[in-house]
């Protein structure tokens, strides 16, 4: 769960969001609700978070970047996790 004062959804968000039949409301569940699984820190402008959330039974990652002054988030993606790359419960990447 990520305290956010604003989202904004970049354009890749939007693209991917529509391309992968998540609505905004999916999304911003997601960060209200969802479960930090990975941080970024060295990400640029703003260190970002991966967040693991569902919607009914459907996974959802949503990779959401903050800006540490102001506390805006700003989606960079969203997507469905792959069960080939992520452990079964879609917490940790797969090692080849």
């Amino acid at each position: 769960m990520m305290d956010c004062v604003e989202v904004r959804f970049s354009n890749h968000a939007v693209t991917r969001m529509f391309e992968r039949s998540f609505s905004r409301d999916d999304v911003l569940t997601a960060i209200q609700q969802g479960r930090v699984i990975a941080d970024y820190l060295d990400d640029r402008p703003y260190p970002s978070r991966l967040l693991l959330a569902y919607l009914g039974t459907r996974p959802i990652h949503v990779v959401v970047a903050q800006d540490p002054e102001s506390r805006i988030c700003f989606v960079v993606t969203a997507y469905p996790p792959d069960p080939i790359l992520w452990s079964a419960d879609f917490t940790t990447r797969r090692t080849e």
